[in-house]
């Protein structure tokens, strides 16, 4: 994985307090401060960037990036597979506990898995 595969809008680094990357001399000084697979590990690669920005959930995205089943997350977080695969389908929202336990378990913000909303 290159810088060029990381979006040059990107979403945002998922690394706590850490600012977004405008350019890629703000890229190269994240990479510099925290290491590159640090740095890889916690930022929106162009492709999953494309994903989140057409609707996929972000659940998804970073199980799938942490390299984890459906069903080994939702072990990790003591929730029912079926309501883990509603919740990355769209047809369930989610409570705060479970979006608590996914972040902690993905080892991400809460926010990036929610949004803004």
């Amino acid at each position: 994985m290159t810088v060029n595969d990381i979006s040059m809008n990107a979403i945002g680094l998922l690394a706590e307090n850490a600012p977004e990357i405008a350019s890629v001399r703000a890229w190269h000084t994240y990479v510099a401060a925290v290491g590159r697979e640090a740095a890889i590990a916690n930022s929106y690669t162009a492709a999953e960037a494309k994903r989140l920005l057409a609707g996929e959930s972000p659940v998804r995205i970073w199980r799938e990036k942490r390299g984890m089943t459906q069903r080994a997350l939702a072990a990790a977080t003591e929730i029912p597979a079926g309501y883990l695969s509603e919740i990355e389908s769209g047809k369930k929202p989610g409570s705060v506990p479970v979006f608590r336990a996914l972040a902690q378990a993905l080892a991400v913000p809460m926010e990036e898995l929610v949004g803004d909303g």
